[in-house]
């Protein structure tokens, strides 16, 4: 009656065997480490890669734990935060801009289980230290950079076309585009709406000119800023795979709005300065119809115009209208200009930012080309140099003044991607490291201390069956942890109240069998036949009550985001491993104890 087939404790030692495995990494802790990554497109991570940070540590005597390399980098662990933070700056000073050296935090298990695909939780902000940050995105910005996008391809598309215009500028939330005569504007909007079809043309005629004015439609406008925001939150997490960041969690809040924490950064100047940057790259035309120093001291620039400073501190007045944009940049990568040796960033440029970038130095031949990094809405002229011939092959070099470490953080940004739009932080929490082993230790102990008081209670109240339901009981503990390890998924403080949360309702079921049982046994059942009962008429109740808060569990999962979501994931898994621990489990090791005795008198409950 009270027996198992032997391919059931097959299955129940299997899922102990699994539990055991997947739950070991989480208790050897993580070891500070140093992430060294070539930069894109530089050179390939191979041994000859790590044997060369080997010799660079053997050199300076650096002692480190261990060192091994896989698609993301070399990773150097050492025994504490000081020899990290020195190799850091060592390897970063001797292997030039070429790479990337982060600080990281790599798991301290053992090999042989990271071979059998055993790697411990990810820690959340909460528990691991690190940053958070909260960007607020200008959607005005994005609609402004839209409407300059189009003044450049209208400007194309007249040209190619041969359709004479007089003068195309932006005006508020429009672009203005001026003709001399009405045939002209006709055949300008007859193209245009063919190939500017986010834009709304009006014709206006004002003071003997033929101007059409174009500004962005309803739609237009909310496929841009939605484009903008996924488009800047695709660059963030571009920007943060390129500092070696483990896994970041980066997610839109709201319309605006891009919520980017980053678990166990260290380096959090660096992680800021790197997000918070907007750094995109505009090429303009330089004005040299104009004086100049006249403009500076009268304080009056000229229409069409702006006033800058290149860095060798004279001023220059460069054309509003931006020949070429970052958009067009299909990649950067620091390093040395080929006369003076200096640093620079090498630019490659896509199909039509070649085709782009060809025309305008075929136009302009003799004339002053500026190339502008602007940043948190302010440019600066990094360079300033003569076209002396057609460019061609979409390569651009950018220099001027810059260290090899400007060179490639420049790069970087340019590399990862131009901002669709602006973007501000607006909320900035650091979590220190001791504060999230503070959330480590209170939360294990809440954990460990609800495990013992609910142990104490069954023991006491139930016996023998009370010592079984708490072995199930630490069964589906172990074997929730060891899914969650398994799914890498990133505890954080409100996953462990969902842990234990679990912990409290599991034990339910085996309250409610262990009652059945008893009542059994008080209607004259006997023991044999009260524990059979026990499980089977119990089922039906268990099943109904895990079911209802399945239902829950998944709710909470589809309408709710960020922490809400973590609790929702170990709710139902808890649920499901706490069906299989309470029931198939316990009752495993019930047979074992009490399915072997043919008379069986009495049972410990």
């Amino acid at each position: 009656m009270n027996r198992y087939p032997l391919w059931k404790y097959i299955l129940i030692a299997v899922a102990l065997l699994f539990g055991l495995i997947y739950t070991l990494p989480n208790f050897f802790g993580e070891s500070p480490a140093v992430q060294v990554s070539p930069l894109r497109g530089m050179t390939k991570v191979d041994p000859a890669l790590m044997k060369q940070v080997e010799e660079v540590l053997k050199q300076n005597k650096l002692v480190y734990q261990g060192i091994s390399f896989d698609r993301a980098g070399v990773k150097v662990r050492f025994s504490d935060p000081d020899n990290q933070i020195k190799a850091k700056d060592l390897l970063q000073s001797q292997l030039g801009g070429n790479f990337v050296v982060a600080l990281n935090l790599l798991p301290g298990s053992p090999q042989w289980l990271t071979n059998l695909g055993a790697l411990p939780m990810y820690l959340g902000l909460d528990l691991r230290g690190g940053v958070h940050f909260l960007l607020q995105v200008d959607m005005k910005g994005a609609a402004t950079k839209a409407l300059e996008r189009n003044s450049g391809d209208i400007r194309t598309t007249l040209r190619e076309k041969r359709i004479a215009y007089s003068g195309i500028s932006r005006q508020g939330d429009a672009v203005e585009i001026k003709f001399r005569d009405a045939e002209s504007r006709a055949k300008a909007l007859e193209e245009l709406q063919k190939s500017a079809p986010d834009l709304l043309l009006k014709e206006q005629d004002e003071g003997g000119e033929f101007r059409l004015l174009g500004s962005l439609k309803l739609t237009a406008q909310k496929r841009i800023q939605e484009f903008a925001l996924q488009q800047n939150i695709t660059t963030l997490r571009n920007r943060i795979n390129e500092l070696g960041v483990a896994e970041p969690i980066i997610q839109q809040q709201g319309a605006d709005r891009v919520v980017v924490q980053l678990p166990g950064v260290q380096d959090t100047a660096k992680a800021k300065d790197i997000l918070g940057r907007t750094a995109t790259l505009e090429i303009r035309m330089v004005d040299e119809e104009h004086d100049v120093m006249a403009a500076v001291q009268s304080g009056q620039v000229p229409f069409g115009d702006e006033l800058y400073t290149e860095r060798k501190g004279l001023p220059l007045l460069v054309k509003k209208n931006v020949v070429l944009t970052g958009d067009y940049i299909s990649d950067a990568q620091p390093g040395f200009e080929g006369q003076s040796g200096e640093p620079a960033v090498h630019i490659s440029l896509d199909g039509r930012g070649a085709r782009i970038f060809k025309q305008v130095t075929r136009e302009n031949v003799g004339k002053r080309m500026a190339i502008l990094l602007i940043e948190k809405g302010k440019g600066e002229v990094i360079t300033a140099p003569v076209i002396r011939e057609e460019i061609g092959g979409g390569r651009v070099q950018i220099s001027g003044r810059m260290t090899t470490e400007e060179a490639s953080d420049v790069a970087l940004l340019l590399r990862a991607g131009a901002l669709a739009a602006p973007m501000e932080i607006v909320e900035e929490r650091t979590v220190g490291p001791s504060m999230g082993a503070e959330n480590i230790a209170k939360g294990f102990h809440s954990n460990i201390y609800g495990f013992l008081a609910i142990a104490a209670f069954m023991i006491f109240y139930y016996r023998f069956f009370g010592l079984i339901s708490t072995f199930a009981l630490g069964v589906n503990v172990l074997l929730l942890v060891a899914i969650l390890s398994l799914l890498q998924a990133t505890l954080t403080l409100p996953g462990m109240a969902g842990i234990a949360l679990t912990v409290g309702m599991a034990i339910d079921a085996n309250v409610l069998i262990n009652e059945r049982i008893r009542e059994e046994l008080r209607n004259g059942s006997s023991p044999q036949a009260a524990i059979h009962a026990g499980y089977e008429r119990a089922f039906a109740t268990i099943l109904d009550s895990n079911v209802t808060s399945l239902v829950a569990g998944f709710a909470l999962f589809w309408l709710g985001s960020g922490p809400v979501r973590g609790f929702a994931v170990v709710l139902c898994l808890g649920i499901l491993t706490s069906m299989f621990s309470a029931v198939l489990v316990s009752r495993g090791v019930v047979n074992l104890t009490y399915g072997r005795k043919a008379r069986l008198d009495k049972v410990s409950i």
